[in-house]
């Protein structure tokens, strides 16, 4: 057994930039990497001992933040029983029940629960699913996406080919990547009505495309890698009725967005509809293990076994990992055991006064926050090495990217760390501009 702590930080460190690549890292000149020791509550301790109020909850996902005596006891009481087993022709109750809450917690008529093991998985399966359920149904021309402009879906193959195809990440292999429809991203800001001309643009496309569209997948309320848009509930009921009318079907990448960190449980909820297929991940483990899962109605799982392959064709290694269902088990149980709604209300107040100030610096172009997120978008691309440095330096852990400089903090941040996080965020803005 590996004793880390008589392995010098520098080696370990060499080790990383030798052999080790980043998420979105060049080989050829590492970025700086700060090293970890451990991370507790809403801190992270680097390995020279500085603490480091956490703004990113890992990416979303550590929404109870680290070492949570709750989750940590979920985690030990598993594995004294098992850690893994295949879900093929077996099960367990860790994942059944996991099953039984995200039916209940989700809106009607969501009922059928494929568990996997990430959310670029979550997604590809949800495709999976819109696709295979029109190839049961004899329909097999149905096999395009519509997906909006700013939107980001993951990191695989399916998934990058519904990503923004000119702005995203991923335009690099658009050569390869299955040719798909993109309508106009909404104007409309969260909390007003959508316009008509909003929503021209995918109509048009339904219109033109039902025949051979699937489904159209959208990230509900929040855009968040392309872009950190909020955008109105009300596009969204009005999609729900165009998928309706068109006969296709509405998938929701809920991965981001789940949990509670807009607000309500699952954004869907702001605008009171259930889409056909829901993705769910990030925060689901509270950050502890990769899990994710995809929802469908209990028509489209229907509909795919009743087709010529009698079962949904996809089953992973991992699929119902009984460590990571056992720990979002009890991740749930401590989200809905507090006043969850109030706590992000009070969140979302912390953030609008604290990150305020930032509106009165040069080069800053829009400050907005809904729910657990805040979000300060420049008017230029930051300086992704000086500014991170920075935010290090000012004791707070934030990963900014292209023109935005976003904080979603784990959701037991009291009011003092936050109004730390904040202070800290606009002195760093500062301090770069000034450069």
């Amino acid at each position: 057994m590996h004793d880390y702590s008589n392995i010098d930080t520098s080696t370990w460190l060499a080790w990383d930039r030798d052999h080790i690549w980043h998420p979105y890292a060049s080989a050829l000149s590492a970025p700086e990497m700060f090293p970890v020791k451990s991370a507790s509550g809403v801190e992270i301790v680097l390995a020279d001992d500085r603490r480091l109020v956490d703004g990113m909850s890992s990416w979303w996902s550590a929404i109870h933040g680290y070492n949570h005596p709750v989750l940590n006891d979920a985690a030990q009481r598993q594995l004294a029983d098992m850690s893994h087993v295949m879900f093929g022709g077996l099960t367990h109750a860790p994942a059944a029940t996991l099953g039984k809450r995200l039916v209940d917690l989700t809106p009607p008529p969501l009922q059928r629960v494929f568990i996997s093991d990430s959310g670029s998985v979550a997604v590809e399966v949800a495709i999976k699913m819109a696709l295979q359920y029109w190839i049961a149904k004899g329909r097999s021309a149905k096999h395009r996406l519509i997906a909006l402009r700013n939107g980001y879906h993951g990191d695989t193959f399916a998934t990058m080919a519904v990503c923004d195809p000119v702005n995203g990440m991923h335009h690099l292999f658009s050569s390869v990547l299955s040719q798909q429809l993109f309508a106009e991203a909404p104007q409309t800001p969260f909390g007003q009505a959508a316009s008509d001309g909003d929503m021209a643009s995918v109509e048009a496309l339904l219109r033109e495309h039902h025949g051979d569209v699937a489904a159209v997948i959208v990230e509900p309320i929040v855009q968040g890698a392309g872009g950190m848009r909020f955008y109105s509930a009300d596009y969204l009921r009005r999609l729900r009725a165009l998928c309706d009318r068109y006969d296709v079907l509405l998938i929701h990448d809920e991965i981001a967005t789940g949990f509670g960190r807009t607000g309500k449980l699952f954004a869907c909820e702001h605008a009171d509809i259930s889409p056909d297929i829901m993705c769910v991940g990030k925060g689901l483990t509270g950050g502890y293990l990769s899990l994710a899962a995809t929802l469908c109605t209990e028509d489209i799982a229907q509909g795919i076994c009743q087709g010529e392959a009698g079962v949904f064709m996809h089953g992973p290694t991992f699929m119902g990992n009984p460590l990571a269902c056992a720990i979002a088990n009890a991740s749930i149980d401590l989200l809905l055991a507090n006043d969850w709604q109030g706590n992000i209300q009070r969140i979302e107040q912390g953030l609008k006064q604290g990150l305020s100030p930032a509106s009165e610096i040069p080069g800053v172009a829009d400050v907005r926050c809904l729910g657990g997120i805040g979000v300060i978008e420049m008017t230029e691309p930051v300086t992704m090495a000086s500014i991170q440095r920075r935010f290090v330096d000012h004791g707070v852990w934030i990963r900014p990217f292209g023109k935005l400089i976003y904080t979603m903090p784990p959701y037991i941040i009291d009011d003092e760390q936050l109004a730390f996080l904040c202070r800290e965020i606009i002195a760093v803005i500062r301090e770069e501009q000034a450069q």
